[in-house]
């Protein structure tokens, strides 16, 4: 387990490097994240051992947005006049997202009658 953790830490590691050294406007753990998803495509498959880790990450993933309630909550604050503004982008990018989530089934759906499917 610890191995594979120093894994998933590797990777992420990786990510911030090639974003500081390539100067990419993406957060380092998403440009790690891409290398370990091209990583497990070029091997074909997921690790036993990397899925288990990774559903144990997954099934405690609540934790993780502790310190960011905690941030907002500690900088209330700086906030103050900008909710309007949040809650519009937040309604506005949630609908977004139900968009592209609902075109993209529907392209897949007709991907998959086209090759046969049901």
């Amino acid at each position: 387990m610890i191995g594979t953790i120093a894994l998933l830490l590797g990777f992420q590691l990786a990510g911030e490097v090639a974003v500081r050294l390539l100067g990419v406007p993406v957060p380092g753990p998403v440009a790690g994240m891409l290398m370990l998803f091209a990583a497990l495509a070029i091997r074909g498959a997921v690790p036993e051992e990397v899925a288990t880790v990774a559903n144990g990450l997954l099934a405690h993933l609540a934790l993780l947005f502790v310190p960011a309630g905690v941030g907002i909550i500690a900088h209330t604050g700086r906030l103050e006049g900008l909710w309007p503004v949040l809650l519009v982008v937040l309604i506005a990018s949630t609908l977004m997202a139900v968009a592209v989530t609902a075109v993209t089934l529907s392209a897949m759906r007709r991907l998959q009658r086209g090759r046969g499917g049901s």
